[in-house]
């Protein structure tokens, strides 16, 4: 096996000199990767001695100086065996970003969790729906109410977190804000892909959540009967954005298509074949999969309803808000239609099973 060169050494800028003064650099080399980095230290120019990479003399001033550099010497060579131990491959700028604070130890929580957001928005739209996006936000967004509660902190370094953290936090989720364990599952899962993320990078060296599960209960979930569509379909409806959203939710119950891919839907993905029939023709926003949907009567008839709009984007409803904007219009239509129970677009979805 090839042995490693690691070399640590010091310089100053003299084309950055100030009253006599100069700042003194440190460069990194290992293998071949070269990092440099400001000691924040400055020496008299005349004072350093280039070949020994150190001030010259035995003067306070020499001696102090030539005193902290040996200590920066020895914390990077500490961080440099520290990262031998644990990667198997090591640059100059892993080490570097160690000593200097902005490698593995430094990593924080919700820091990772907005750069995981900020791409997950830029999916929006191509591959990912926006609610899911807002599902994520408010994850976050709960772990941040966390760590105020709990810690008193704005974020916290992966570093720093232990096995009773996850446990504060279901006990947080549960009494503190109330939620269910279907909800709690859904947030510790997205918790847990921050530490997991943590650990395939190599920011940590054991993933201290593993193993942890948080065991969901859901309700048995709820259709609608024959007659409870009907009353849907047949109620009148005080402002035109509530009977949008009522349209919106009977096609999905006519068509199976989810929240997401009747938002997205537009005129160019519905077709028409040789017998005049009508079909959508798409591909579902959080698989990727083609589908194929006949049109069946009513349907078709809401379809139509919206064919002349001209909306922008060629979209077939002016759908507006997120899929829990959606819902909460749906409760409204619940009870104008006088249901016992709230229905979700999602319900919808899973309604043209029992048709």
């Amino acid at each position: 096996m090839q042995r490693s060169t690691f070399k640590v050494l010091f310089y100053v800028k003299r084309q950055s000199e100030k009253s006599g003064q100069v700042p003194v650099m440190g460069r990194i080399t290992i293998n071949g990767t070269i990092s440099q980095f400001s000691c924040k230290l400055t020496v008299r120019s005349s004072l350093w001695d280039a070949k020994a990479n150190k001030a010259a003399g035995k003067s306070f001033e020499a001696q102090r100086l030539n005193e902290k550099l040996e200590n920066i010497k020895t914390n990077i060579g500490k961080q440099y065996q520290r990262l031998c131990d644990r990667d198997s491959y090591v640059t100059a700028e892993k080490v570097r970003n160690a000593f200097l604070g902005m490698g593995d130890a430094c990593r924080l929580l919700l820091q990772t969790f907005d750069e995981y957001l900020a791409g997950f928005l830029k999916r929006v739209g191509k591959d990912r729906a926006y609610s899911s996006y807002d599902n994520y936000r408010k994850r976050r967004n709960r772990l941040a109410s966390f760590l105020e509660y709990e810690y008193r902190v704005k974020d916290i370094p992966f570093k720093e977190l232990k096995r009773d953290f996850i446990e504060k936090f279901v006990v947080y989720l549960s009494s503190v804000q109330g939620m269910r364990s279907g909800t709690i599952h859904s947030t510790i899962k997205k918790l847990k892909l921050m530490t997991y993320t943590a650990y395939k990078n190599g920011w940590i060296a054991v993933d201290p959540f593993a193993g942890f599960y948080v065991k969901a209960e859901y309700a048995e979930r709820r259709y609608l009967s024959a007659s409870e569509l009907q009353a849907v379909m047949d109620v009148e409806l005080p402002n035109y954005r509530t009977g949008i959203n009522r349209d919106a939710f009977v096609f999905c119950a006519f068509t199976g298509l989810s929240h997401s891919d009747v938002a997205k839907l537009t005129h160019a993905d519905i077709h028409t074949d040789d017998n005049g029939d009508y079909w959508i023709i798409d591909k579902r926003q959080k698989t990727g999969t083609q589908f194929r949907v006949k049109l069946l009567p009513v349907a078709e008839m809401i379809y139509k309803r919206y064919k002349d709009m001209h909306l922008s984007g060629d979209r077939v409803f002016p759908l507006k808000g997120t899929y829990n904007t959606l819902n909460m219009s749906l409760r409204h239509v619940a009870r104008h239609a006088g249901l016992s129970f709230n229905p979700t677009i999602h319900m919808a979805k899973h309604h043209t099973i029992s048709i």
